[in-house]
């Protein structure tokens, strides 16, 4: 423990920093854990989260909480994270539209009935083997010659 005064103030507020930054690091990680559940449910209202997020980490590395390059880095990462998910909801829409063209032109269609082919049908001919001989057969042929 410090004896000196200055030593004493400088530990008070060191521990005030540390509970600040804290809180301003867990504050950013929940908006960024928000954002990321936003985008795979709803890329809009990401968009619109974005900008706070983007906002907020700006704010925490102008504090010194964070360092520039982790800032940068964490703001690159969201928005390629939207970017992607913009891309693949086009590309789901595209596909809805495309599969619903095809069910449009099926009821326009008029309604096919499908002919069965008849079946085919196989005969074979089961050739018939000789029984097999028991002694009481052997011996009455014997018996016969």
């Amino acid at each position: 423990m410090p004896n000196i005064k200055s030593a004493k103030k400088r530990v008070s507020v060191i521990e005030r920093r540390k509970q600040e930054n804290r809180y301003v690091k867990s504050t950013m990680a929940t908006m960024i854990k928000k954002f990321r559940e936003a985008v795979k449910y709803d890329v809009a209202e990401a968009e619109a989260m974005l900008k706070e997020v983007v906002s907020y980490i700006d704010s925490a590395e102008t504090k010194g909480v964070i360092h520039k390059n982790n800032a940068s880095r964490k703001i690159s990462r969201l928005n390629s994270l939207l970017f992607k998910a913009k891309n693949n909801a086009s590309k789901v829409e595209e596909k809805v539209e495309v599969a619903e063209a095809k069910v449009e032109e099926e009821k326009t269609e008029a309604p096919k009935t499908e002919e069965k082919p008849a079946k085919k049908t196989a005969t074979k001919k089961v050739e018939e083997k000789p029984a097999k001989e028991t002694k009481a057969k052997k011996s009455a042929k014997k018996d016969a010659e």
